[in-house]
C-alpha cells in the first residue's frame, strides 16, 4: 500500500517545508521516465507553476494518471478550470453557502484565494471548504460575480511563486494541516494492494445495510485484497487517500451522500453509487420518463402540477390513485387517495414541497418483487410482502417496529420468474451500470416497473439469504475489476 504523498513543485527551493509523509520533488525531475512512479507514492499535488496544455504542469498531471496515480488537480479538473460554464453551474451546489458566506461583501465582483482547503479569512473558511471539494487543487483562487445573486464567474489554480512571503508561513501551516490530518489513522501492517472506504451514517434509523452485513461487505473487500475503512460524511476532505468509495447510507441529490460521490467520482475514485446514478434514480419523474421512452411497462403514470388543480383533469383520473413527491425513498413522501375530494386535497398539500407530482394506477398485491441488478447482471431476487394491514412494504405509522415492515422472501435468481428478472435488468440499464434494486409488481401475467433504486437495501439473513458471503464478495470483485479496468 502507498505509504506517501509527492508535491511537485516548479523550483524546491520556494517550498522549505518539511512535511511528514510528503515528499517535495521538482516537475523536471518528476517528469523523467522511470522516476517517482513506485507504488509508495499513490498520490501528486501538483504546484506548478502554470497548468496551461501541455505545459509542464498538465504533463504532471496527465503522467500522474498514467502512472496509476492520483493527481490533485487532475486532469479533468484542469478542464473544469477552464470552462466557465462548468464553473458556474458547479456553484449552483453550494449555492446556499455561497449567498450566506457572501452577503456583506460589497460590490459587484469578489475574489478568495483557497490554500489547502482554507483561507485567510476566518469568516469564508466553510466556503474555502466546499470550494476545494468542487475544484480540488491545492492553491485555488475562485472569482464571484453578483447580479441579483452571487454566482462563480470562474475557479483556477494559483501558481505558488505568485503567492508573497506574508502569506506563504500561513499556507505552510495551512499545508501541514492538511497533510497531518490525512494520515491521522493508523494502517495496517499487511499491505493491500488498493483502498476501500464505506460510507456509513451510525445514527441512520434506517441505513441501507446493518452491522452485520457491513462486516460482511468489509470480509470480501479484505479478500479481494482492499484495505477497508469505514468512513462519515465528516471525512469528506480524507476521500482522495482511498481507491474505492462504497456508500452505506442513504442517499439524495441534495445531501452530502450526492456530494461525496460527486467528490470522489473526479477524485478519480470508483464509486457505488456514482453521482449520475443517484441524480436518475432519486427522481421519479426521470425515471417516468425514461420508462415511458423506453417503452417499458409501469402502472399507468401522469404528471401532475398547481394547474391540474383548477382544470378538470383530475376528474378523468382513475381511482384509487397512489401519489408520490419525485424524490421520496423507503415508501416515504407516497400518499393513496381513494376518493376524489382526497385526491384534491392531498395534491395541494404535497405541491408545497414539489412544483412535480407523480400520479400512478393503483395495483394490489400481496408482495413485490425486489431484483438486485449489478453490473447489468442479477445478484438477488426477493420477495417484499406488504405490511400487515398496510397496502406498502413500509407502513411507517406502525405503532410497533415489529408492524414496520413486511416479511421477507428470498430466492434463487434462477427459480424467479424470468420475465420479471429480465424486466428488471432492462430498466436498471436505463439508469446505469452500477448497483441497483428493481421493484417490480407481478398480477397475473403482468409485470410493471414500480422503482429503480441505487443504493439497494442489503441486510443480512435477507438479500443475502441464498448467496450467503458470495452476494459481497460479487460487489466486491465488482470494485477490483472497475479499479483495474480504469487503470489498464
Amino acid at each position: 500500500m502507498p505509504t506517501g504523498d509527492l508535491l511537485v513543485v516548479s523550483n524546491p527551493a520556494n517550498w522549505s517545508l518539511p512535511l511528514e509523509n510528503v515528499t517535495v520533488v521538482s516537475a523536471r525531475d518528476y517528469l523523467i521516465p522511470g522516476n517517482w512512479n513506485s507504488g509508495d507514492y499513490a498520490r501528486v499535488f501538483n504546484l506548478c507553476r502554470s497548468y496551461s496544455y501541455q505545459s509542464l504542469g498538465y504533463y504532471v498531471s496527465l503522467l500522474a494518471e498514467a502512472r496509476g496515480q492520483r493527481a490533485i488537480p487532475s486532469v479533468a479538473t484542469l478542464g473544469d478550470f477552464r470552462s466557465q460554464r462548468i464553473a458556474h453551474a458547479l456553484g449552483a451546489e453550494i449555492d446556499a453557502l455561497m449567498q450566506t458566506a457572501l452577503r456583506s461583501v460589497e460590490g459587484k465582483s469578489f475574489s478568495l484565494a483557497v490554500y489547502f482547503g482554507q483561507s485567510l479569512d476566518p469568516n469564508m473558511r466553510r466556503l474555502a471548504n466546499q470550494l476545494y471539494h468542487l475544484f480540488p487543487a491545492p492553491l485555488l483562487e475562485v472569482r464571484f460575480n453578483r447580479q441579483e445573486r452571487w454566482t462563480i464567474a470562474s475557479a483556477k489554480p494559483i501558481a505558488l511563486s505568485a503567492i508573497d512571503g506574508e502569506e506563504r508561513e500561513t499556507i505552510r501551516n495551512f499545508a501541514e494541516t492538511y497533510f497531518r490530518k490525512r494520515h491521522r489513522i493508523a494502517r495496517p501492517k499487511q499491505r493491500y494492494v488498493y483502498d476501500m472506504a464505506i460510507l456509513v451514517d451510525p445514527d441512520e434509523k434506517s441505513p441501507p445495510s446493518d452491522k452485520k452485513a457491513l462486516e460482511r461487505f468489509a470480509k470480501a473487500a479484505r479478500e479481494m485484497d482492499f484495505y477497508v475503512e469505514m468512513i462519515r460524511p465528516q471525512d469528506m476532505d480524507r476521500i482522495a487517500e482511498f481507491d474505492a468509495l462504497f456508500i452505506r447510507q442513504t442517499t439524495a441529490v441534495d445531501h452530502v451522500t450526492y456530494r461525496l460521490s460527486r467528490l470522489a467520482h473526479a477524485e478519480g475514485l470508483v464509486v457505488i453509487d456514482d453521482p449520475w446514478s443517484i441524480l436518475r434514480s432519486a427522481n421519479k419523474i426521470y425515471l417516468a420518463e425514461s420508462l415511458a421512452r423506453a417503452k417499458l411497462p409501469t402502472p399507468h403514470t401522469e404528471i401532475l402540477t398547481k394547474e391540474d388543480l383548477r382544470g378538470d383533469r383530475l376528474d378523468r383520473l382513475p381511482i384509487p390513485l397512489v401519489l408520490k413527491i419525485p424524490d421520496g425513498s423507503f415508501s416515504r413522501g407516497v400518499m393513496k387517495v381513494e376518493s376524489r375530494q382526497d385526491l384534491e386535497e392531498s395534491l395541494k398539500e404535497m405541491l408545497k414541497d414539489s412544483d412535480l407530482i407523480i400520479a400512478q394506477e393503483f395495483v394490489p398485491s400481496e408482495y413485490d418483487w425486489r431484483i438486485g441488478v449489478l453490473d447489468h447482471q442479477p445478484l438477488y431476487a426477493c420477495k417484499y410482502f406488504m405490511a400487515k394491514g398496510h397496502w406498502q412494504i413500509y407502513n411507517w405509522s406502525a405503532g410497533k417496529p415489529s408492524g414496520v415492515t413486511g416479511r421477507c422472501q428470498t430466492v434463487h435468481v434462477e427459480t424467479a420468474p424470468p420475465k420479471v428478472v429480465d424486466l428488471a435488468c432492462r430498466a436498471a440499464r436505463l439508469i446505469g451500470d452500477g448497483f441497483y434494486g428493481v421493484d417490480i409488481k407481478q398480477v397475473g401475467e403482468r409485470v410493471m416497473v414500480i422503482e429503480v433504486n441505487d443504493n439497494p437495501s442489503i441486510d443480512s439473513g435477507i438479500e443475502d439469504a441464498v448467496l450467503g458471503m458470495e452476494l459481497y464478495r460479487r460487489v466486491a470483485r465488482s470494485f477490483r475489476r472497475r479499479i483495474e479496468q480504469a487503470r489498464g
